[in-house]
C-alpha cells in the first residue's frame, strides 16, 4: 500500500518518462507535488525503492526506472502548465537535401546557447530545407545548438532546432528566450507567480529566475534536425 504522495510521485515519474524518455528532475518533482524542499522527494523515492516500485540506474544523472505500478494505477494527462516536448527529429547527412514541394526553405540565424547564454540571435548565415510536416502554420527559423544544458530533453550540441516565431509561450514549453535584451538561450520556460524561470534539462545547470520584464520569448521549439557526418 502506497501513501497518497508516494502514489502521486510514482505516477508523475512514470508519465514523464513515457513522454520524454527521461525521468524528471528533483525540482520538477518537488514542484509537481507542491513540497517545500527536495528532502521530501528523497524520502519518497527511497520509500518507493524499498517497496520495489522504483530503481535508480547507476552512473547516470537523474536516472530512475519505474519497475512496477500499483494495481489501481491509471494514466492521466500531464499536470496543468506542463507541455511535453515531442518534436519531430529529422536525421540527415552532412550534405543538405535537395528542395522539394514538401519542404520549406528556412533561414539559419546563427547559434543558440544551450548552456550559459551567449550573444543575441545573429543575422541569417545559411538556409536549411525543413519538412512541411514539421512546421504547420506561422513563421519559422532555425538555430544551431551550442552547449549541453538541454541533453536530457534530447537536444544535443550541434543539433539544429526548428523554432516557430512567437512572443508567447505556455509554462513548460521549450523556448528561445532573450534575456535582458542581450543574451539568447534555449531553455524550458516556467512561470512562477510574477517571476519567469529558465530551466535547463541537465542537472549541472541551475535554473535562472528573472522578473517578468527581463525575459522576452522569441519563439517556441517545434522540431529538431540532426546531421551525421
Amino acid at each position: 500500500m502506497l501513501t497518497r504522495k508516494q502514489h502521486e510521485l510514482l505516477m508523475f515519474i512514470h508519465e514523464r518518462i513515457k513522454e520524454s524518455g527521461v525521468s524528471p528532475s528533483f525540482d520538477e518533482m518537488k514542484e509537481a507535488l507542491d513540497l517545500a524542499s527536495k528532502s521530501g522527494i528523497h524520502r519518497l523515492i527511497t520509500a518507493l525503492e524499498e517497496r520495489g516500485f522504483l530503481r535508480r540506474l547507476p552512473h547516470r544523472a537523474r536516472a530512475l526506472e519505474v519497475v512496477k505500478l500499483p494495481q489501481d494505477a491509471t494514466t492521466s494527462a500531464p499536470p496543468a502548465g506542463r507541455t511535453p516536448f515531442k518534436p519531430q527529429l529529422v536525421e540527415t547527412s552532412a550534405a543538405a537535401p535537395h528542395p522539394s514541394n514538401d519542404t520549406r526553405d528556412l533561414p539559419v540565424l546563427g547559434k543558440i546557447a544551450a548552456g550559459t547564454p551567449i550573444e543575441a540571435i545573429q543575422q541569417e548565415r545559411d538556409r536549411l530545407h525543413v519538412p512541411e510536416t514539421m512546421l504547420g502554420a506561422g513563421e519559422h527559423f532555425v538555430l544551431e545548438v551550442a552547449g549541453d544544458s538541454m541533453i536530457n530533453a534530447g537536444i544535443l550540441d550541434g543539433d539544429f532546432v526548428v523554432i516557430r516565431k512567437t512572443d508567447t509561450a505556455t509554462s513548460g514549453d521549450i523556448v528561445v528566450a532573450l534575456v535582458m535584451g542581450e543574451e539568447a538561450t534555449l531553455k524550458r520556460l516556467r512561470r512562477k507567480g510574477a517571476s519567469v524561470a529558465l530551466e535547463a534539462a541537465n542537472p549541472i545547470y541551475e535554473t535562472r529566475i528573472f522578473g517578468p520584464d527581463q525575459v522576452q520569448v522569441q519563439g517556441r521549439l517545434v522540431g529538431l534536425i540532426r546531421r551525421y557526418h
